[in-house]
C-alpha cells in the first residue's frame, strides 16, 4: 500500500473511531506512524485529504446502489432510500464529513465525479418510478433532490438526537416508512 493510500486509510479509520474533530493532519500522521509533515507531501492540505476520505463514502454509496435487489422501479427506489439511511446510521462520522463543505474541498474533481455519480444514480431511480406515472411532469432531478433532502434530514435528525430524543421516539425505519409513503403515494 502506498503512502497516500495509507494516509487515506488511516484518516478513514480515525474518522470512524473518533469523529470529524479528531481528523487533523498531525493526528493522521501520528496514527499512520509517519512524520507530521508527511501528509503534506501527498495532499495540499487537510481539506484535500478529507476530500479523498469523503470520496470513499460516496464510493460506498455507489456500491450499495449496484447491490440493489431486483424488483419494480418503486421497490428499487425504496431499497436505495433504505440503503442511504442505513449507510448514514452505520457511518455517522463519514456521513457528516461527506457533507461538510467547510472541511472538504468541494472543487476536488474526484469528489465531484463520485458524488455526482451517486446523485445521478438516485435521479435515474426516481425517473424509472416516474415512468410508472408518479409525478410524470416533474423534473426527475428536482424530485430526486427533494427526496434526498428528506432522507438526509431524517438521518441527520436521528444521528444528532433531534428525533431519537423526541417524546414519540420513532425508529429510523418507521420515520423512513412515513417519509416514503408521503413521497411515493
Amino acid at each position: 500500500m502506498g503512502a497516500r493510500t495509507r494516509l487515506i486509510e488511516t484518516a478513514a479509520n480515525l474518522l470512524a473511531e473518533e469523529g470529524v474533530g479528531a481528523v487533523t493532519l498531525r493526528g493522521i500522521a501520528k496514527a499512520a506512524g509517519v512524520s507530521h509533515g508527511a501528509p503534506l507531501r501527498h495532499f495540499s492540505g487537510r481539506a484535500a485529504l478529507l476530500s479523498a476520505v469523503a470520496t470513499r463514502g460516496y464510493v460506498e454509496l455507489l456500491e450499495r446502489g449496484a447491490d440493489l435487489p431486483a424488483g419494480t422501479p418503486r421497490e428499487r427506489l425504496i431499497a436505495a432510500c433504505h440503503g442511504y439511511l442505513d449507510f448514514a446510521l452505520a457511518n455517522p462520522a463519514m456521513f457528516e464529513l461527506m457533507f461538510r463543505r467547510d472541511l472538504i474541498d468541494a472543487d476536488d474533481p474526484e469528489l465531484i465525479r463520485v458524488s455526482s455519480a451517486v446523485f445521478d444514480f438516485f435521479a435515474a431511480l426516481v425517473e424509472d418510478v416516474q415512468e410508472g406515472g408518479w409525478h410524470p411532469a416533474t423534473d426527475p432531478r428536482l424530485l430526486a433532490s427533494s427526496l434526498w433532502a428528506s432522507l438526509h434530514g431524517l438521518a441527520q435528525l436521528w444521528l444528532w438526537g433531534g428525533l431519537a430524543g423526541a417524546s414519540f421516539a420513532p425508529s429510523p425505519e418507521r420515520a423512513l416508512a412515513v417519509t416514503l409513503d408521503a413521497y411515493l403515494d
